[in-house]
């Protein structure tokens, strides 16, 4: 029947195969040869596709909240180390090898500002 199977289909298209089965429901005298085309068994589908629909979409939102929960977990434990980087620097001191420890630099470990000497350009001239 179709192509590629393995897309979703769009929901216009969706909408207008439930409007057609609403359709094919009143048609009275309605009897396919294939039992597989019957009102009946279009019902069980379409009551089948609604439950996995159902099912994704309470999936979906399981996951979007997992996902807020990890995400405000992560932010709890980085601003935890923030706070925690923040005490070590002020008990230890700034240059102690436990701030070196946690990732951070030591104020050693910076190099002190160079004077430039003024010799590079001339100023403009009125």
């Amino acid at each position: 029947m179709a192509k590629d199977e393995t897309r979703r289909l769009a929901s216009a298209l969706l909408n207008a195969d439930r409007e057609a089965f609403d359709a094919l429901q009143g048609i009275k005298g309605y009897a396919p040869s294939n039992d597989k085309h019957s009102a009946a068994s279009i019902k069980a589908l379409r009551d089948r596709m609604d439950e996995l629909q159902r099912a994704e979409t309470q999936a979906l939102a399981a996951a979007a909240t997992a996902r807020d929960a990890a995400t405000a977990g992560e932010w709890e434990f980085h601003n935890a180390m923030l706070g925690a980087k923040m005490q070590t620097t002020a008990q230890f001191g700034d240059n102690s090898d436990e701030v070196a420890s946690l990732g951070l630099k030591k104020k050693s470990e910076y190099q002190r500002p160079k004077r430039r000497t003024g010799g590079g350009g001339s100023a403009p001239s009125k």
